[in-house]
């Protein structure tokens, strides 16, 4: 057993040292956005006759210059619904101003959207960091248009002011489909009243939890209190699992810095669906060097009508899935109070007891909260594994020579998974 525990005090004094690595990493400037590893390379067309086909479940990487207009081509059923998402990253040297946005239209054969939806920096908050916006095809009972088999066009356009960078902006774009539902008939009209006040705080202490550069390598959280240091310039990001009927509560706190000055739109924290669809942002926060905070607006709880409403953001809440944050520290703050390490607090609450879904036709994928995600929220990077790591070491009538091979073997998976998740120079 003295074996054993040098084993115990090595392994942690490992998982230390790559806290101390990540955070040494933040001192050379913000890490660059993480895209999909594998993400298939493909070229947006002019037009649609051109246009290359998006598989469903694949992922792709492409770039658009200012006042492009990229076409592509997905082949869809007459049952399931299909999401596309385009995430635009600019460079982080690059100039960006309120009008700058990104576009995501689907259109059938007519020229007809079937839906559009876009994301920009707004008037708040002019400083270059990923955005997000989908759309979709959905079938719905009564309506004509957009409900046939068959090809249809993703259009992703990227409108720019005059002030911007001329830089090409880097995509990475998703289809993904939610299977349909095999018994329909649950209700058809989206809530428009639901619970507001802010819950009650979780009483554990803070937790560490440095956050992901992009959608592939962000961190799992659930109910409590998180911290990490943000770099001026970076965006961290997070997820959350949410189920059906459980309702999402964050906030962020920037801490405090000696120094005098004055930054507006210091701090943007945005909200995506599973389909990274954007569900909202949160309120601007200017920075004057005292501690600040920000919440995202009350959200209705996870539920499959909440598609069929008009409000913006409520109506993306429509599925059960990881819901993804990311938080971005204008690089202003580095040049006015110094260019280093910032304090960041998020405090996420899941209110509410999880709920039956639809039955889908097929397997929910993306659209579904299993013990795997909640193991990983919990744990953090490879949180399988550390819970798995734990449960050896509660183990009792295991030889000691038999549990140090498996206690050996469970950090060796755990470090190789949080290699795997942490992009070079970080």
């Amino acid at each position: 057993m003295v074996a054993l525990a040098g084993q115990a005090r090595a392994g942690v004094s490992a998982g230390a040292a790559v806290g101390s690595v990540r955070e040494t990493s933040l001192v050379g400037g913000p890490a660059p956005y993480t895209f999909q590893p594998g993400a298939r390379a493909v070229t947006g067309a002019a037009t649609t006759s051109d246009a290359r086909r998006l598989d469903a479940g694949a992922t792709y990487r492409d770039s658009i210059r200012p006042g492009d207009r990229l076409t592509y081509r997905v082949d869809l059923d007459a049952t399931s619904d299909a999401y596309v998402s385009a995430v635009a990253v600019p460079p982080a040297t690059s100039e960006v101003a309120y009008g700058d946005r990104i576009k995501v239209s689907l259109q059938n054969r007519q020229g007809n959207d079937c839906s559009s939806n876009d994301a920009r920096f707004g008037a708040s908050a002019r400083f270059p960091r990923p955005l997000a916006a989908y759309a979709y095809r959905t079938i719905e009972k009564g309506a004509y248009a957009c409900q046939e088999a068959g090809p249809y066009f993703v259009v992703v356009e990227r409108v720019s002011d005059d002030a911007t960078t001329a830089t090409p902006w880097d995509l990475e774009i998703r289809h993904v489909r939610e299977p349909a539902v095999t018994a329909p008939g649950g209700p058809t009209t989206a809530p428009s009243v639901w619970p507001s006040a802010s819950p009650v705080p979780a009483e554990e202490g803070p937790r560490a939890r440095a956050g992901g550069a992009g959608f592939y390598d962000a961190e799992g959280l659930t109910r409590g209190e998180w911290t990490a240091r943000i770099e001026p310039g970076a965006s961290l990001f997070y997820r959350v699992p949410v189920d059906w009927g459980q309702q999402l509560f964050v906030s962020a706190d920037l801490g405090s810095s000696p120094g005098t000055g004055f930054v507006s739109g210091a701090l943007a924290m945005s909200l995506y669906n599973p389909a990274r669809g954007l569900v909202g942002d949160s309120g601007s926060v200017s920075y004057d060097g005292r501690q600040k905070t920000t919440a995202l607006d009350p959200l209705p709880p996870v539920a499959y009508e909440n598609r069929f409403g008009s409000r913006s953001g409520a109506k993306e809440m429509r599925f059960a899935g990881w819901y993804y944050l990311r938080v971005s520290l204008n690089p202003e703050v580095g040049r006015t109070f110094g260019a280093k390490p910032y304090g960041l607090t998020l405090r996420v609450n899941v209110e509410g007891a999880a709920k039956s879904g639809p039955r889908y036709a097929g397997p929910a994928g993306d659209f579904a909260v299993d013990e795997g995600k909640r193991d990983e929220a919990a744990g953090g990077p490879g949180g399988a594994a550390d819970s798995g790591t734990m449960a050896l070491v509660a183990a009792a009538g295991i030889g000691t020579g038999t549990l140090l091979v498996l206690w050996l073997g469970a950090w060796t998976l755990l470090a190789r998974r949080r290699a795997a998740r942490m992009p070079a120079g970080r």
